[in-house]
Parts: C-alpha cells; structure tokens; sequence
C-alpha cells in the first residue's frame, strides 16, 4: 500500500516538473503570466482569418504573431495586429500587459469604448487604435501615458471632448483624432506638446477659434483640422515655422489670409478652402518658394490674382475656384523654364479678357480649367502648346471663333469641356486623333456642320452631348465603334434621317438622348442589344412605324420618352423592364390595349399615354403601382369604369383621363388621395352625383369634371378644397343652389359652372374669391334675383358670364369698378336700368335680351329712353280726350240737332242751309290741331325701328361668343 502511494506521489512529481518545464519553455522568465493573458485575450476575440493560430502553449511565446519580445525575451514590448481581421472588444486583459511599448491593433473591427484601465500601460511608447468600431470618450487616464509618442485612435466612432489631460503627454510627437465624432475645443493645453511635429483633427465637430497657445508647438510639421466647425482667424498660424502642411480647409475661418503666412518657409501644403475668407490674396505668398500646391478655393476672395511668379518653381497645384476675383491671368505666369506646374483651376469666378496666352508657357499643365468667369474672344490655335494636357474645361464663358483643328494635337487630352460659350463652326475631323479623348461636352453653343465620322475614331469615349446647337446631316453611320460609349446627347438640333443600326453596337450605352431633331425612319433591331439602356428620349422627331418587339428585352429601362412622333402598333415592347420610372408615348398613333404588365413596375411614378388611339380598360393590377404620381390616359378610346383598385395609388398628384369614353359614377375612393392635385374626369360618359369624400382631397388645384352627364346638387363639401385653382363642372345636370361654402376656396382664379341646372341667387359671397382671375361662368343656367354688388371686389376678374339666367334688377356700379375685364356678357336675362358707364366699351351683344330695360352706352342713353317713354304717354293722353270730345260733341250735335228740328218744326220760317260750317269744320279743326292720324302712324313706325335698334337678331360673332363659354 505503502508502495503504491509512493509511486502515485512520484508519478504526480514527475507530472508537475514536465508542466513546469513546458510552460518553462515557451514562457522564459516572468513571461508565463504574459501567456496566459495572451491566451485569455485570443479566446475572447473573432479572428476568422486564423492569425492567431499559432497562439499555442506549444510554441515560444515570442515567435507568436504578432509579438515582439524585449532582447533578453523577459518581456513582450509590442503587440502588433493590425489589419488581422479581427472582431470584438477589446479584452481588459490587454491593459495588464505592462511592460509593452508598442500597440497596434488598426485596422481591424474592434468594438467598445477606451477604458480608463488604458492608463496602466505605463511603459507604452506607440499607441495604434484607428479604423476600427471603437466608441465612447477618450479618458483622462489617457494622460497618464507620459512616455507616449505616437497616439493614433481616430477613424473611429469616438466622441465627446479632447481631455485637456493630453497636455501632459509632452513626449508625443504624432497626434492623430481624425474622422471621429469629436466636438468642443480645441484644449489650450495643446500648447504643452513641444516636440509635436504632427497634429490631425480632421473630420470631427471642433469648433471655436484655434488656441493661441499652439504657437508652443514650434516642431509642428503637420496640422490637419478640415472639416470642422473651427472659426476666428488664422494669424497665429504664421508663428509656427516648422510647418510643412497646413490644412484648414470647411471650416468656418474668416477674416483675411495673413501675409505672415508667407513666413512660413517650409511650406509645401496650404489649403484653406470652404472658408469665409476675404480680402486679396496676399503678394508675399509668392515667397514660398517650397509651396507645391495652394489651394484657396470657396472663400470670398476679390482682387487681382497676384500669384505665380518666377519664385514658385515648385508649385504643381494652384486651386482658387469659388471666390470673386477679377482681372485677368498675371502676365508672368509661368515665365519660368522650370516651371512645374499641372494644375491651374481657376473656375467660378470674375475673371475677365481673352484667352490668357501666358497660360500657353505652363508647359507641363496637366488641368486647365477656367468655366464660369468672363473670358471672350476666339480660343486660339496655339493651344496644341499645352501638350501635356488631359483636361480642358473652358465652359460657361463667352469664348467665340471655331474649335480649330489644333484641338487634335492634344494627344493626351481625356475631357473637353467648351459648353455654354458662343462657339461656332463645326467639328474638325482632327478630333479623331484623340484616341485618349473620354468625354466631349460642346453643348448650348451656335455649332453646326454634321457631325463628323471620325469623332468615332476616338475609342476611348464615354460620353458625348452636343445639346443646344445646329448640327445638321446624320448621325454617323459608324457610330457601334465607340464601344465605351454610355451617354449619348444630341437633343435640340437639326439632325435627320434614322437612326444608325450600328448604334445598337454600343453595349455600354446608358442614355440616349435624341429630342428635338428632325429624325425619321424606324427603330432599328439592334436597339435590342442596348442591354445597359436606362434612359432613352427620342421625343420630337418624326419616328414611325411600330416598336421591334425586341425591345422587351430591355430589361433596365428606367426613362423612356417617345411623345410626340408617328409610332403606331402596341407599347407592349416597352413593358419588358421591372425598373421603370417614367414613360412618356404622349402625341403618337400607338393603338391596342394597355399592358398589364406595367404594374411590374412598381418604381413607377409618371405614366403619360395621351392622344393616342388607346382602347380597352384601364387594367385593375395598376393598383400595385404605389408609387405613382402623375398618369394621364386622356385623349384615347378608353371604356368602362374606374376601377377600384386604383385607390391603393395613394401619391397620386395628376389623374387624368378625360376626353375618353369611361363610364360608371365619379369614385368616392378618389377622396383618399390625400396628394392629389389636378383631377380632370371632363369629356366622358359618367354620371350620377359628385361624391362627398371629393372634400378630402386638401391639396387639389384643379378639378375638371365638365362634359359629363353628372346630376343632383354640387356638394357642399367643395367647399373643402381651399387649395383650388380651378373649378369647371359646366355641361352637365347640376341642379339645386349654388353652394356658398365656395367661399371658402379663397386661391379659386378660374371657376366654370355654365351649362347646368342651377337655380336660386347668386350667393354674395362670391364676392370674397378675389384671386378670380381667368373667368367667372354661370351661363344658361336657371339663377333668379339680383346680380350680387360683391361682385365687384373681383378687380382681378377679366371675363364674366352670367347670361342666359333670370337675373332681375339694376347690374350693380359695383361692377364698374373691374377694370380688369376684358370680356363681358350679361344677356338675355331681365335686368333694368342703367348700364356702368365703365362698361360702354363692350358691344351691344353683352347686354342684347334684357326686355329693353337696359340703357346707358352702348345702349341708347337714359334720357333718351325716357323721352321716348314721355312721348308715348302723350300719345295716348291724346288719344283719349280726342275720344272724349268726339263723344262730347257727337252728344251735343245729336241734342242741338233735337232742338233744331223742334224749332224748324215750329218755325218752318227759319232756312237751314248745307253750308253752315258750326259743326263739320270745327271738328275737322280738332282733327287738324291734335293730328290723329298722321302722328299715330309716325309714332307706331318710331316704335318700330327703336325696337329694331335695341333688340337686333342674334349674329354670328354672338354666336360665337357664347360658345366660347
């Protein structure tokens, strides 16, 4: 028993030393509690590439990736993993590896935050903490590190402030925070750093001015801070000697550049651009003769551009666009033979004269770009001077003359921008020479000529738009060689004749761009092998014939536009692509049914079909279109209803389908369409009453649903619709009042409601829509009582109509005051008194058929009709008592005539002679004097012709005036 313990306690011995010896063996030293740590660290991290594979109690600690052990292999002194791939946070136990110096875990995924632990790695030297997933503040702690040199820990998500403990890292050297999350100040105890040669805060929240305590930083070599929010000035900046970059760049700086800065010898790196700076640009930086690029670009820079004289021999970069500088290019530009300079942009500026020649002595220029400024004159033909050239942008200027054949000595050159000038002439065939040439932009100038077949020598081209200019002939039938063509833009010329087949060739294109010419002909086949098509407007033109069935292949259309040409046949070749946005065959003989399958096409926003021989219905799976905010069917040969499944489009804001034959009831869903602007339903066949929920549609301008055959009252709820512009329901049935909610639509400019069935007053409040610009109908309609005098607050008004009506009364002087009015029509109505005397200027046909009670120019005058009227009293007056003394005599006669008779009975003595004239003359005296006869007749014929003259017939311009309404 003895025996057997004995041997187990020997065996257990036996097994310590050998795990002794092991560890003894990859772990010299005190390194065994480094391993384990290391160990602990790699089981908590994601490391899909295996790079700590070899992190393994069988091998020496120190031939383990990434490690580094001190020359006695006592300790581990860096730990070195960058760009491993590695995911998680950061383990604690990195923070108990003390004796390590350098740290460097960039560029991997680390997530987490810096922990104050961070402040034990006392002996750390080089800390390497950027591009990853880091998050949180830096901590004081940070300031413990007091032998920390470098310390780099930006292109993270770290936030929060700069601890002013970084002051007391006073051995750093490298200071890099860029690409953070950053805000506060800059702290002052940034002056502490007096060996810092490299400061990077770029792409952070800084803001506040930058402190003067920095000039303590005289070994600063570098200073970086783009892209903050920094302000105040730059003055300071000049005290810092050793500086070789200095970038300030989209901040909010101000004030003017300091000539201080010109002190700075060393300086090979100024940018200060997307600031406020003002002022000239001072002389004296054309002492810094190191400088090799200067960019000031987007300030507020004015003056003359006193740059570039002999001393800048290294200056390669010399950037100043967006700013208001004025004059011209200085005349020693680039006199130097030495002169190394590529880049030369001047753009967005007040730059002035003809092209600078002295810009031709910049020998090794790579970049000119002078667009946007005031350059005019020719482009001269020395320009083939600037052999080194790969970018030309002269556009936005007033440059004349003809793109001379020198262009085509620019061999290297790969962009040509001359666009918006007045150039004229053609394109020399020397172009095609330019076998490096990718983009040609000659558009909105006064070019002509064809456009020639060797520009499709240029092989290398991408893009080409001649929009805007008089390009005649074809289109170059050898256009398939440019393989690399994607954007092709000859929109707005007078180009003719087809489209070449060879286009089809040009696998690469993405936007076509024909409008506006004078093309003909048929679409070739081999559109089909334009797989890369995503834009495609050939509006304008002459196209005809039906669409290659091919074209269904086009699977990424996403913009077509065929309107206004003679194409025929079905669109059912334009449905193939799911990526649709907008299609537009407006104006084109296309016949047949509506695809169905554009409800694939669920990106699509604008549908326009218009005047065209479309029949059929419009197919219910367009409900799946939600994102549809313009469709316009009007002008075809459409049938049945609406149909329902239409109200899932909620973003309509055009639904237009008038001039069709759709029947059914106006859809109460239509109320639903929150976005809906313009709603015209106008020549068709429906019927039946305007729904209620129409009053949901708030942001409606215009609703046109006239030419139906829709009845019963117009809702009040129109009323609703406060945005109106337009309102026309005229040829229908509406019967019932006039609704006054309309009152509320106080935008209405145009309001048509002739035609219908209305009747009651005109509601006064009428008077309240005084933006009624266009016209106010109510024509032929049944209105009774008197025209409203609120009528006249419409002094925007230019035509009303309220003929054809029952009107009665005075027309309001209200109305004189509508100076605005061009065309007026009260008419066959049956108003009285005098007319406004502003209105004399309109014919008599606006006031004809009012039962002769009008007066006042154009009419008769007042006073003149009511002398008429006296007239015809007296008449009549004397009629009657002519009457009355017939009968008077006639009674009197008759009464001496008894008595004569008694008498001569009794004195058969008296004589009676025939020829006593006491009663026949005398009543032919009465006669005489009031003139019975001959007045009576001259009365009735004035009568007559004054009717004539009031109420003449209906003529032919009458006519027309009323249909115009």
């Amino acid at each position: 028993m003895h025996f057997v313990m004995g041997s187990l306690k020997k065996a257990h011995l036996l097994l310590f030393v050998a795990i002794l010896h092991s560890f003894l063996a990859v772990a010299p030293g005190d390194n065994s509690q480094d391993s384990i740590r290391l160990l602990r660290i790699k089981s908590e991290l994601v490391d899909p590439s295996g790079v700590l594979n070899n992190w393994s109690p069988r091998a020496h600690i120190c031939s383990w990736n990434g490690l580094e052990c001190s020359d006695d292999q006592m300790h581990i002194i860096s730990l070195n993993l960058s760009g491993s791939g590695l995911s998680g946070s950061i383990p604690h136990e990195l923070w108990n590896l003390t004796s390590i110096q350098t740290l460097d875990l960039s560029s991997n995924s680390f997530t987490g935050s810096l922990p104050p632990e961070l402040g034990q790695l006392q002996n750390l030297k080089v800390l390497l903490l950027h591009s990853n997933l880091l998050s949180g503040e830096i901590p004081e702690e940070i300031g413990v590190l007091k032998k920390l040199q470098v310390l780099r820990i930006g292109d993270n998500m770290i936030s929060g402030v700069i601890p002013p403990s970084i002051g007391n890292l006073t051995e750093l050297r490298v200071l890099a925070l860029a690409y953070c999350q950053l805000n506060g100040s800059i702290p002052i105890e940034i002056g502490n750093l007096k060996h810092l040669t490299s400061l990077d805060f770029q792409n952070n929240s800084l803001s506040g001015p930058i402190p003067q305590e920095i000039r303590g930083c005289q070994e600063l070599q570098n200073f970086a801070a783009s892209n903050n929010k920094l302000e105040g000035d730059i003055t300071l900046m000049g005290s810092l000697k050793s500086l070789q970059i200095l970038n300030l760049a989209n901040n909010s700086l101000s004030g003017s550049i300091p000539a201080a800065l010109s002190q700075l010898h060393n300086l090979k790196y100024l940018n200060l651009l997307g600031n406020r700076l003002k002022g000239g640009i001072p002389s004296e930086l054309n002492q810094l003769v190191q400088l090799e690029m200067l960019d000031l670009s987007r300030n507020n820079l004015s003056g003359s551009i006193p740059l570039l004289s002999t001393q800048l021999k290294n200056l390669v970069g010399l950037v100043l666009y967006d700013n208001a500088l004025t004059g011209n290019i200085p005349s020693n530009f680039c006199l130097s033979t030495s002169s190394n300079l590529q880049q030369l942009l001047l753009a967005r500026n007040k730059l002035t004269g003809k092209f600078p020649l002295e810009v031709l002595s910049c020998s090794s220029l790579q970049q000119l770009d002078l667009s946007d400024n005031r350059f005019g004159g020719d482009l001269p033909a020395s320009l083939d001077k600037l052999e080194n050239l790969t970018d030309l942008v002269l556009n936005n200027n007033s440059f004349t003359g003809t793109l001379l054949p020198e262009i085509g000595n620019l061999s290297y050159l790969e962009n040509l921008f001359l666009f918006d000038n007045m150039i004229t002439g053609g394109i020399p065939v020397e172009i095609g020479k330019l076998q490096r040439l990718q983009t040609i932009y000659l558009y909105d100038n006064e070019m002509s000529g064809s456009i020639p077949s060797e520009l499709t020598n240029c092989s290398s081209l991408t893009a080409i738009d001649f929009f805007g200019n008089h390009f005649s002939g074809s289109i170059p039938a050898t256009i398939g060689k440019l393989k690399n063509l994607v954007v092709l833009q000859l929109r707005q010329n007078d180009l003719s004749g087809p489209i070449p087949p060879s286009l089809g060739y040009c696998k690469s294109l993405e936007l076509l761009a024909l409008a506006d010419n004078k093309l003909s002909g048929t679409l070739p086949p081999t559109f089909r092998f334009l797989s890369q098509l995503s834009t495609v407007t050939l509006y304008n033109n002459s196209f005809q014939g039906p669409l290659p069935q091919s074209l269904f292949l086009l699977k990424n259309l996403k913009i077509i536009n065929f309107s206004h040409n003679r194409f025929s046949g079905t669109i059912f070749p334009l449905s193939g692509s799911s990526y649709l946005t907008k299609m537009d065959l407006t104006n084109n003989s296309f016949s047949g049914s509506i695809p169905s399958g554009l409800s694939m096409c669920r990106n699509l926003t604008r549908l326009r079909l218009a005047h065209n021989n479309l029949t059929g219905t419009l197919p219910f799976e367009f409900g799946q279109l939600t994102q549809l905010d313009f469709l316009d069917l009007s002008f075809n040969n459409l049938t049945d209803e609406i149909p329902p499944q239409l109200s899932s489009c909620n973003k309509l804001e055009h639904f237009l389908v008038n001039n069709n034959q759709f029947t059914g009831t106006i859809p109460p869903w239509l109320g639903s369409l929150q976005e809906l602007g313009e709603l015209d339903f106008s020549y068709n066949s429906f019927h039946g009453t305007v729904p209620a929920e129409i009053g949901n549609c708030s942001k409606l301008l215009k609703l046109s649903l006239h030419d139906n055959s829709l009845s019963n009252v117009i809702p009040e709820e129109i009323g609703n619709l406060t945005s109106l512009n337009v309102l026309n329901l005229q040829r229908n049935n509406f019967s019932g009042s006039f609704p006054s909610t309309i009152q509320n639509c106080k935008k209405l400019y145009e309001l048509r409601l002739s035609e219908n069935l209305l009747t009651g007053l005109i509601p006064s409040e009428l008077g309240e829509l005084t933006e009624l610009q266009v016209i106010l109908d109510l024509s032929k309609n049944l209105f009774s009582g008197e025209i409203p005098s609120s009528l006249g607050n419409l002094m925007k008004l230019e035509r009303l109509n309220l003929s054809f009506n029952q009107l009665q009364g005075n027309v309001p002087t209200s109305l004189g005051k509508l100076t605005s009015l061009h065309m007026l029509n009260l008419s066959n109505n049956h108003l009285e008194g005098q007319i406004p005397s502003t209105f004399s200027g309109f014919p008599l046909s606006s006031f004809s058929g009012n039962d002769h009670k009008l007066c006042g120019p154009p009419l008769a005058s007042c006073l003149e009709s009511d002398a008429h009227r006296v007239k015809r009293l007296s008449g009549t007056a004397a009629t009657g008592i002519t009457v009355a003394i017939v009968l008077t005599a006639t009674a009197i006669c008759l009464v001496m005539l008894y008595i004569m008779l008694r008498i001569w009975c009794k004195w058969r003595k008296v004589s009676i002679s025939n020829s006593d004239p006491s009663g026949g003359t005398e009543f032919r005296r009465e006669e005489e004097k009031w003139g019975f006869g001959n007045e009576k007749k001259r009365v009735g014929e004035y009568w007559k012709l004054l009717k004539v003259a009031l109420v003449p017939s209906e003529t032919a311009d009458m006519k027309k005036q009323h249909n115009a309404f």
